[in-house]
């Protein structure tokens, strides 16, 4: 999930793997996969950061997470 802000300035957090993609018209749409548009105030490269820093979280607490149960066994 990443937190993004609304064009009136409300916050909310949006499911990342719905994104399918994201434009600048000058303004940044996000169009999710079910086709639904969202207006952002962030530009095209903060979104994509968020997400990159999204999915390396996953990853990594994925990977120390398989880590730790081979530890114990």
């Amino acid at each position: 999930m990443i937190r993004l802000t609304r064009f009136n300035e409300s916050v909310f957090v949006l499911n990342a793997e719905l994104i399918q993609t994201i434009e600048e018209t000058p303004d940044t749409v996000i169009t999710l996969v079910n086709g639904q548009k969202i207006l952002v105030l962030e530009d095209s490269q903060k979104v994509i950061e968020k997400v990159v820093e999204y999915k390396r979280n996953i990853f990594t607490s994925h990977s120390l997470g398989e880590f730790s149960k081979e530890k114990e066994v």
